[in-house]
């Protein structure tokens, strides 16, 4: 394949997003699309993104007369490097997204290849129906890529693989001619042999290969055991012989082979799938917890004998990370002790009563057989945190400290059920021969067990590790007549070892079957046959130095920013959409853009902060790096929903310090930034103000001129500030020798803003007997942070934390009203203050609280009487802040706001607004704020009844909601204030 090509010609034919080698400008975004999931990197010649059926034909003609392969992709989930290449990546996730058809009689569904898999089956869900395959990244994996690596997920023992739910697809083949793989009959098969064409050729050549009976012994005596579920090693000529025999029940269907060829026979445009009938409602998991990984694999085969539904395993080590991972840990609750693996054992019935009968019934024959020693039956919802926790598990694993990670390597091995605790007793043994740590969790139901070894890729030890543990490991699959892959593919990771372990001859016909298809190699070349040695083209190069990168925020929880950066597995956790809901990460959401992901994001940070390799051919500027981090709002959704827990905001604002140490602080960012100054000046004369930010001819010309968007309105000033209020009244109406006091921090926001809130708040807590107290503090710094003037920050974190730690405790708490400004002492400042305020900085911020986790507690406590309260029906509508849900939960608000009798409250299913503090503003960045609203959170406040309530605690999304729908937000303390008994 040719490093070099013509793109001239093709720009004016191609309808869809170019980026290639030959352009300046297009060098960052080739570097986003130099890794997928795996342990692999190379920068590709070319990206591009088909907008339509046209331009897939465009890109094979144009690869066939350049010469070069085209690698598609769908989420890049990948684990053994299938859309890493030196060739043209075909990213069909953005416009090749629709469902076409579905037959609700017949069960299938059409769709193109980039349509998600949990959300085609949120938008089969009325039908009754959904499509099975049940991949651990279900919420961003696309067809097109489940079908290239025939997915399984953790249930395929009920419900199959991809292929076996695969009814037909239409394809592109290398010449562009389009044809449609399906079931055909004996007659149906003979007349596409008969074709004189491209077709035709393709099938008499086919069933030449498949029906020669050479070459149907190789493959009976070469390919895993039929027993095996998960057979996904080389091509599935196996599947293709069943087809071949006289069985006319069994239909010849060329889709089955497509299913597992990882993009390197075929284009698919289109895909038909079987369908299913939801499952019965009703679903419970045996937990059971284990002392030894063989006692989990011995209740395994238990478990199985009971017809389960899905079999699952999560080991110690994934266990160990769930305790500090924000959003894992509260879906820990069912954990005991501290098991050495917990086997989840599900089960579906049609009520509830039927499936205490079975799980009591697994139960009963587990205790028998002297397995596990706890086994909590979670049911419902549970079930979900459950699978949520298991699923969490590759990512967890990045959180080790250190350069020994986890590696995809051996991870899709797969053996016959009942072999499988044999089959790991000998792998532990293999590994820890070759002293390496490792972890094992997943698919043993399907005897398929995803083991990790952590090896340093970094070392020349480590590249040589590695080889050496899978050269030994795919001889101990060979001896148990396994799969070296089950779901994940061979790609270029597994691809070496095929002639090994499938044989010679075999591998012969898998290079005939490429031949037949793709002569020229335009399909993903090097991948499964011909590919280049495992342990070339690796992520990391080999005994580079450590670089010493100084940071004014404190790294060293991640080692340093390096290092958090690199926790990015790829994964793609924040490639979810709107349907699959959460926060990370709202740009992604709206424009569906590899480039706008935090994916991409901590992939550019780490190209940017590495050592300088060999290679400079990934090296980035911080031009570069600016333009990929501009579209990060700040939401801090990946540091609590990315399983790696990478703070790309975090990181945005170290980097953008330093760039503006290097190319200057710009006017707007000095404007925003100091927000507070501006405040103060402007509240000597609040009337002058608000009389230009009211008349919008006059707001439209002071936008513009500080970089604004004309349309956006602007937050007023009140007639006084809510500090001078406190002095003159406030603190006066407090109740004489209260034994219940709180201390407020009055953030920048609702001291020049949000008067009347505050206001509100102070008096609410008053009348429910507390003394308030405003202890001496200055700004949040929150407004410093959003635009990477981290010294200016640190300055402001050192002071309060020297002004406030010494009055604020677990018995005298400080609470706080905006979730942007309070929550940053809990998150930036033991990180900005230094070594010597940080003891100090903790203490603070432990005992920092939003007024919603606070209130919810002293309810709790049995400190706010329910009849305070008045008893009036209302219906609210629950909006929550972005750094609430990424650092607290929305759990307190829904406590607070039911705590009224006859009040109900709905959590809207939104992720972030939009708004992000200054970010919706910016002249630039105000229509995609405006779309990040459109996602959810407009269109359900739009259509709600005028006498519905709608809460939010962050002003920046009281604001949005304002300028978006034209609906007033309150706070969730107004509604609590409006809801006191008697005079408010």
């Amino acid at each position: 394949m040719t490093n070099t090509a013509d793109f001239t010609r093709l720009e004016s034919i191609f309808s869809g997003e170019l980026y290639h080698r030959t352009s300046q400008s297009h060098q960052a975004i080739l570097n986003l699309y130099a890794t997928d999931a795996s342990v692999y990197q190379e920068k590709p010649l070319a990206v591009a993104i088909p907008k339509t059926d046209a331009d897939l034909a465009v890109l094979i003609d144009f690869a066939k007369s350049q010469g070069i392969t085209l690698i598609p992709r769908a989420a890049g989930t990948s684990l053994a490097g299938q859309v890493v290449g030196s060739g043209m990546v075909v990213d069909i996730s953005r416009h090749f997204t629709e469902i076409l058809e579905v037959n609700q009689v017949e069960k299938w569904v059409r769709v193109q290849p980039g349509v998600i898999r949990d959300d085609l089956n949120a938008w089969l869900k009325p039908f009754g129906l959904m499509f099975g395959p049940e991949t651990s990244t279900s919420n961003r994996a696309m067809i097109g890529g489940m079908i290239g690596n025939n997915s399984c997920g953790l249930h395929s023992i009920i419900w199959g693989t991809t292929r076996d739910n695969t009814l037909s697809l239409t394809c592109l083949l290398s010449d562009g001619t389009e044809v449609i793989f399906s079931n055909l009959s004996p007659q149906a098969l003979a007349e596409k042999c008969e074709q004189i064409n491209v077709e035709g050729q393709l099938y008499r050549q086919v069933l030449d290969l498949i029906t020669d009976e050479q070459n149907r012994q190789a493959i009976a005596a070469g390919f895993p055991k039929a027993s095996v579920q998960r057979r996904n090693t080389g091509y599935a000529l196996d599947v293709l012989c069943q087809m071949t025999q006289s069985n006319p029940t069994v239909p010849f269907n060329l889709s089955k082979l497509i299913a597992g060829s990882e993009g390197t026979l075929c284009l698919i445009k289109e895909a038909t799938l079987q369908l299913i009938d939801l499952p019965p409602q009703a679903v419970a998991i045996v937990a059971i917890h284990t002392e030894t990984m063989q006692e989990a694999l011995q209740a395994n085969l238990i478990g199985l004998s009971h017809q389960c539904s899905a079999s699952e395993l999560v080991d110690d080590l994934i266990l160990q990370f769930t305790k500090t991972n924000r959003a894992q840990l509260k879906n820990r609750f069912f954990v005991e002790g501290d098991p050495q693996a917990i086997l989840m054992v599900e089960f579906f019935g049609d009520t509830e009563a039927v499936l205490q009968e079975k799980t009591a019934a697994l139960i009963n024959d587990l205790k028998a057989s002297g397995l596990g020693y706890a086994y909590p039956v979670l049911y419902g919802n549970d079930t979900k945190k459950a699978w949520e926790l298991r699923k969490a598990g590759l990512g967890l694993l990045r959180n080790l400290p250190g350069d020994m990670q986890p590696v995809n390597l051996i991870e899709d091995c797969a053996v016959d059920v009942q072999d499988l605790p044999f089959y790991i007793a000998d792998l532990e043994q293999l590994l820890k021969k070759n002293g390496v740590q490792y972890s094992m969790y997943a698919h043993a139901g399907a005897g398929e067990l995803h083991v990790e070894p952590m090896v340093n890729l970094k070392t020349m030890d480590g590249q040589r590790i590695f080889r050496k543990i899978l050269a030994e490991t795919t001889a101990l699959v060979k001896q148990y007549g396994g799969s070296l892959s089950g779901e994940h593919g061979d790609g270029r990771l597994r691809g070496e070892f095929i002639p090994f372990i499938m044989g010679d001859y075999n591998y012969a016909l898998f290079q005939q079957i490429k031949g037949i298809f793709d002569p020229k190699g335009i399909f993903n070349q090097g991948k499964i046959v011909d590919t280049p040695p495992m342990d070339t083209m690796l992520r990391y190069q080999a005994d580079l130095p450590h670089p010493e990168i100084e940071t004014i925020f404190d790294f060293s929880n991640t080692e340093s920013i390096l290092k958090l950066a690199e926790k990015c597995s790829g994964s793609g956790d924040c490639r979810k959409t709107k349907v699959s809901g959460g926060t990370m990460c709202p740009s992604y959401m709206a424009t569906r853009l590899e480039r706008d992901t935090t994916r991409a994001r901590a992939n550019m940070l780490r190209h940017f902060y590495s050592p300088a390799p060999t290679n400079t051919d990934l090296s980035v500027n911080t031009e570069q790096v600016k333009d990929i981090l501009d579209l990060c709002l700040s939401c801090k959704g990946c540091k609590s929903e990315c399983p790696s827990s990478v703070d790309v905001g975090k990181m945005k604002a170290e980097f953008t310090q330093h760039y503006h140490d290097q190319y200057g602080l710009p006017f707007r960012s000095k404007l925003i930034g100091r927000f507070s100054q501006q405040m103060a000046l402007a509240s000597v004369f609040p009337w002058v103000y608000n009389a230009i930010f009211k008349t919008p001819f006059l707001r439209r010309i002071a936008n513009r001129m500080v970089g604004f968007h004309p349309d956006r309105s602007m937050p007023l000033l009140d007639a006084q500030t809510l500090g001078s209020w406190w002095e003159q009244v406030g603190r006066n109406q407090n109740p004489v020798s209260s034994t219940k006091r709180v201390h407020l921090f009055c953030d920048e926001f609702t001291h020049y803003n949000d008067v009347e809130l505050g206001k509100k708040l102070i008096q609410l807590l008053q009348k429910l007997g507390y003394e308030v107290i405003i202890p001496e503090h200055v700004e949040s710094g929150r407004s410093y942070l959003s635009k990477g003037m981290l010294r200016d920050a640190q300055r402001i974190a050192k002071k309060n934390v020297a002004l406030l730690a010494p009055h604020i405790s677990a018995d005298a708490p400080i609470i706080g009203i905006e979730p942007s400004a309070l929550l940053t002492l809990r998150d930036e400042y033991p990180d900005l203050v230094g070594e010597l305020q940080r003891e100090a900085a903790n203490q603070l911020a432990q005992h920092s609280f939003l007024f919603e986790e606070w209130f919810a507690a002293e309810i709790e406590r049995g400190n706010i009487p329910k009849d305070a309260f008045e008893t009036t029906a209302k219906t609210i509508h629950l909006h929550g802040h972005c750094h609430q849900k990424a650092l607290s939960t929305m759990t307190p608000v829904l406590q607070c706001l039911n705590w009224p009798a006859n009040y109900t409250v709905h959590l809207i299913p939104s992720g972030c607004c939009g708004m992000a503090g200054s970010f919706g503003y910016e002249a630039e960045h105000y229509e995609l704020s405006m779309q990040i609203g459109e996602l959810v959170l407009f269109p359900y406040v739009r259509i709600l009844s005028d006498t519905d309530l709608v809460a939010a605690s962050g002003t920046s999304c009281r604001h949005q909601l304002k300028d978006g729908t034209g609906r007033k937000a309150l706070h969730p303390a107004e509604i609590l204030f409006g809801s006191l008994k008697g005079p408010a």
